[in-house]
């Protein structure tokens, strides 16, 4: 790690480098970034750093299923493969990193907690005291708290503070959205990562990163939902006022319209998934019933392939797309923050790239859709600016909304090795003292 910050800096923000890995269903992506403080106030709101990727490796993904690691030899060797070719691209060694985490049934709750402040000014004692209250009623057996966040700060009967910093009243209340993932999932993904000889800086929810990545300021401010379509989970947020107040995930994805079409068609996974994204579509065209596509069908030798009307896949991918989109509208609706979101639903992940999937999620969520991109980042490779990377790009911009995150004293383990004192101590260090 090349630390930049502390030379007669007289700001407390620093520049840094800042390492990343979005371990997905369908590939592993490591990106180095260096964070410089920005003085232009051009940026995107919220974001106090400037991120310039230096290095990215990325592989297909092996030993994850659903989010989840089946396999630790297989997606130890995938993670070492895609972090090496970023540490020989950004020419530096890496040795901690920040991770998302889809899978372990994220599940959103909200609490609330009041202190007494005794007609004081609030300060960073009072926050922190007020923070750990409501973080506290969330720490249960076997889940594992991933984000606790401020949606909102109370001054005795005045709702809606945003920053009680420097303010004065008798009681200081916060309501805090905690999200939670179940802990075994959590230890493997970091076991994995750790048999690499690498350790885990901090877990961020995949739904939180890729809505950081692909919202534009105003949606998060009215409110709005970011849909992450992966390849083997899909994932929603919703930011509503700025905040990140609704997280969850389901294990359906890209595969899944690939496995269908392999069984539907009688074809083998790799050309089913070409067939999908060469022809695949969730809408109907007229044409569909004249054009033909050519299968090769599984365990057939012959030289002659089948010749099947299109529509026969458009069927298959637009039943599994249909149920997918109403499951979702289903968990919005239940989430009770439907309305937060309004009309605005942001499509992103590399299953979003689906032909017609922006129709079809209009049609099933009644909401206007469009695809997100991860926005706001320099020296992306051109292959790396599509939906698929906004997860790892989520990632970067992170460190710099997560200054009002607590963490409950059981925390994530990554945070729980950081009493060594040693390298992985400083980028913590840095984190804290940066953001």
């Amino acid at each position: 790690m090349s630390w930049l910050g502390g030379h007669g800096d007289a700001s407390s923000r620093r520049s840094g480098t800042l390492t990343v890995l979005d371990v997905g269903s369908s590939k592993v992506c490591c990106m180095v970034a260096k964070l410089k403080p920005s003085d232009d106030g051009k940026l995107l709101r919220g974001r106090s750093h400037r991120i310039q990727v230096i290095g990215i490796g990325h592989q297909k993904s092996q030993g994850v299923k659903s989010g989840v690691v089946v396999d630790l030899d297989r997606a130890e060797h995938a993670i070492r493969l895609s972090v090496d070719a970023a540490e020989r691209m950004a020419g530096l060694t890496v040795d901690s990193l920040i991770v998302n985490m889809t899978a372990g049934r994220l599940k959103s709750e909200a609490f609330s907690a009041t202190i007494n402040l005794g007609g004081h000014e609030a300060d960073e004692a009072d926050i922190k005291r007020v923070l750990g209250a409501g973080a506290k009623q969330a720490l249960k057996a076997e889940r594992e708290v991933i984000h606790s966040l401020p949606v909102g700060f109370s001054l005795d009967a005045e709702r809606g503070v945003r920053n009680p910093r420097g303010m004065v009243g008798d009681a200081l209340g916060v309501d805090m959205h905690v999200l939670t993932g179940d802990a075994a999932p959590m230890r493997n993904l970091e076991l994995s990562i750790n048999r690499s000889h690498l350790s885990v800086e901090r877990m961020v929810a995949t739904p939180y990163a890729s809505g950081l990545a692909a919202l534009v300021d105003d949606e998060l401010e009215m409110g709005a939902a970011c849909i992450d379509m992966g390849g083997g989970t899909t994932t929603i947020s919703v930011f509503s006022e700025g905040k990140f107040v609704h997280g969850d995930a389901i294990a359906i994805g890209g595969n899944h319209v690939t496995l269908d079409m392999a069984k539907g068609l009688s074809t083998s996974l790799d050309a089913a998934e070409r067939l999908k994204v060469m022809h695949g579509s969730a809408l109907p065209g007229s044409a569909d019933d004249r054009d033909l596509v050519s299968i090769q069908p599984i365990g057939d030798d012959g030289d002659v392939p089948l010749q099947i009307p299109r529509s026969v896949m458009t069927r298959i991918v637009r039943a599994r797309i249909d149920e997918t989109l109403e499951l979702l509208r289903d968990r919005l609706n239940k989430s009770g923050y439907g309305n937060a979101v309004g009309k605005r639903v942001v499509l992103t992940g590399g299953a979003s790239q689906l032909a017609g999937l922006p129709e079809a999620a209009r049609r099933i969520l009644g909401r206007n859709v469009r695809i997100g991109r991860p926005l706001g980042v320099a020296g992306l490779p051109e292959a790396a600016k599509g939906p698929a990377f906004s997860a790892a790009v989520g990632l970067l911009i992170y460190p710099q909304m997560a200054s009002f995150e607590s963490h409950p004293a059981k925390g994530i383990s990554g945070l729980r090795m950081t009493g060594t004192g040693g390298k992985l101590h400083r980028m913590s260090q840095w984190l804290r003292d940066s953001f």
